[in-house]
């Protein structure tokens, strides 16, 4: 693992580090803020996925969290949402598809499948690199994301019960396989039998059995993606007669942008830490 850059904030540390990566066959960057406690005692682990043509920055950059992750300390993991380098395949023209687009998923496509593994990435090979390097506990995992990336988290808690036990998202897309903006992204990496599609879509997982124990939803009324793309409301039905808790909280005014992501950040940080002890 290579050190980018380290810097103190709030008595913790923010670092970016880089290794190469065996599930997507090329060199990843990750972020990792470290709070005060775990200089001495190992502490709970907050996943944060971000959304279309972002990398592990925007959110270490815009997201507005060390304060009170160094307050609650919590390590807070940001890893990028795509494999990256010269030989990774991509759509130059396209930002819903290929670098920056990954999906959280494992493309069974090629040429897509040679890089693209990015859900066994996310749930495998960087949680061991975490677990060995950091004063992690990893009995204590939540996860939270934006947009592609609530995605991201919320198909991951309902694969991984047992793993994580909390998760929440801010304007998530929450029907991917019908969405106008991520059902050709699928059908790129997974093929075209739908059925594929399924393990990668939080309301098909849930239709199908899986189960997790609540939701945190924040989502922007002014959200220029909201009727086309998000549509909360779709897990909202999908979950009914489950036992799944959801907390679906719409803003007035509120758009899709990390202004909105930072003015809701505390709130998810705070009901992470109560769930994760």
């Amino acid at each position: 693992m290579k050190v980018i850059s380290q810097n103190t904030a709030f008595g913790g540390m923010q670092g970016v580090f880089q290794h190469q990566s065996e599930a997507c066959n090329c060199e990843m960057t990750f972020a990792v803020f470290v709070p005060p406690q775990a200089i001495t005692e190992k502490r709970p682990v907050l996943w944060f996925l971000s959304g279309l043509t972002c990398t592990h920055a925007n959110v270490m950059e815009k997201g507005e969290y060390r304060r009170l992750a160094a307050e609650l300390g919590l390590i807070i993991v940001c890893p990028d949402t795509s494999p990256r380098g010269n030989d990774v395949p991509d759509e130059l023209t396209n930002w819903q598809m290929g670098k920056g687009a990954g999906f959280y998923l494992d493309a069974t496509e090629m040429p897509w499948s040679e890089h693209y593994r990015m859900y066994t990435y996310i749930t495998e090979e960087l949680p061991a690199l975490i677990s060995e390097h950091f004063r992690a506990d990893m009995t204590r995992q939540g996860m939270f994301g934006h947009s592609m990336g609530g995605h991201g988290a919320m198909t991951i808690a309902l694969k991984n019960p047992d793993r994580f036990k909390s998760c929440s998202a801010f304007a998530p897309i929450v029907e991917p396989s019908t969405a106008d903006w991520s059902a050709p992204a699928l059908e790129k990496y997974l093929g075209s039998d739908k059925a594929n599609w399924r393990a990668y879509d939080a309301c098909a997982l849930v239709q199908d059995g899986a189960r997790f124990p609540e939701f945190l939803i924040d989502q922007g009324k002014a959200d220029s993606f909201l009727e086309n793309g998000l549509r909360p409301w779709l897990f909202e039905d999908a979950i009914q007669g489950t036992g799944i808790g959801l907390t679906l909280r719409m803003h007035e005014r509120y758009d899709h942008s990390y202004y909105f992501i930072s003015t809701f950040m505390n709130d998810h940080l705070r009901w992470h830490a109560e769930r994760l002890g």
